[in-house]
């Protein structure tokens, strides 16, 4: 189990309402619409469910916020973090059209943010119900919030980083020749709640020729001597924040050709971590760990981008990858994990998060990155 080091009120704050409201007025836009999911959670502390009944938080560029919730919901959203903000909820019954009243209440607007994971089946209902307003990502207004992490959700990370690594320290335990991927995986998985983490997210145990299969599921394949075993996880904590790690375990001693390529990796994924500051490139990083590949000769195996950020989403921005030309900042958050891939036979990636500092970069991931032969 892991100790947090940040308060709730400093994970959701409350000021934040009113950061996303001005942002909303700078972007131009007339409001926001934040259905269940990681955008409202992240603007009230608020996981609610999600459901075909509309609850959605609206934040007018001008005018009072306020929380459309299904009646039978009301009493969770009265004893959630978003009862903190002081903003009305409106409670509304089965025969009514909260689409319609979002659309009178907001009156003649010309852009609307939608919440990225918006349900089709709402962001269509909110067309009919304002069918002169433009629609938008609200991923466009939040985006530069979001990516810039707090000392408290940086807090977060670091707790989600120590619960995964505590997963990590118990797999060499798991792993021997005649079990099945979905046999670890199960024990994996019943590790990262008993960790900490509120939900299993993701757990990939690629084994031998699976290992090449960046986003391999579990299967029953039975795991041989001598084989690689490529195990990523990951889980969200009861914070909301997420764990996302990847260690390479060989079940026995490993191909010369295996042990030749991962050293190539461990010296790229050092370089790209090593590289990160404020004020250098997204896509600087991703080129520090591909040029490490490329010139060893593997360039054609390392096939996806260096990593993604990490929050409220195991997958959110900023992106690490060629084209992203954002600057890093203090704040931002997100993967470094490199991989080399022989189809048909192995592959390897080794991933940590690590948060941009205000002169570098700090991993929340502390096992050992050296390839372990169980």
């Amino acid at each position: 189990m892991t100790t947090t080091s940040y308060e709730s009120g400093e994970l959701y704050p409350t000021t934040r309402l009113a950061a996303v409201r001005e942002a909303t007025a700078r972007s131009g836009l007339g409001a926001l619409l934040l259905t269940p999911g990681p955008d409202l959670r992240y603007v009230t502390g608020y996981e609610a469910m999600p459901l075909e009944r509309l609850t959605c938080l609206v934040v007018p560029a001008s005018g009072e916020p306020f929380l459309m919730v299904p009646r039978l919901e009301l009493p969770a959203a009265e004893h959630s973090p978003a009862a903190r903000l002081g903003i009305e909820f409106t409670a509304w019954d089965e025969t009514d059209d909260p689409y319609a009243q979002v659309a009178h209440r907001l009156g003649a607007v010309e852009r609307v943010g939608l919440a990225d994971r918006m349900w089709a089946l709402q962001s269509l209902r909110f067309r009919d119900a304002m069918p002169g307003a433009e629609q938008v990502l609200a991923g466009s207004v939040l985006r530069d919030l979001r990516m810039r992490k707090s000392p408290a959700e940086a807090a977060a990370l670091a707790e989600a980083g120590a619960a995964i690594d505590a997963v990590h320290a118990l797999v060499p335990g798991l792993l021997k020749a005649g079990r099945t991927e979905r046999e670890v995986g199960k024990d994996i998985a019943e590790a990262i709640v008993a960790a900490g983490h509120a939900r299993v997210d993701f757990v990939i145990v690629g084994s031998g020729p699976n290992g090449a299969s960046p986003h391999h599921e579990l299967s029953d394949r039975v795991i041989q001597a001598g084989e690689p075993v490529v195990v990523d996880i990951g889980g969200t904590m009861p914070s909301g924040y997420c764990s996302d790690s990847t260690r390479v375990y060989s079940v026995g001693e490993p191909p010369a050709d295996f042990v030749r390529y991962y050293e190539v990796l461990q010296r790229a994924q050092e370089a790209a971590c090593a590289h990160v500051r404020p004020g250098v490139t997204c896509e600087s990083v991703d080129a520090a760990a591909r040029e490490v590949i490329a010139e060893a000769g593997y360039g054609e195996l390392f096939i996806h981008r260096t990593g993604h950020g990490i929050g409220l989403e195991t997958h959110e921005e900023p992106y690490i990858v060629s084209g992203n030309a954002e600057p890093m900042a203090p704040g931002f958050a997100f993967s470094v994990e490199p991989g080399i891939y022989q189809p048909g036979r192995h592959g390897a990636r080794i991933e940590d998060i690590v948060i941009c500092g205000e002169t570098g970069g700090e991993r929340v991931n502390h096992t050992t990155r050296d390839l372990v032969v169980v």
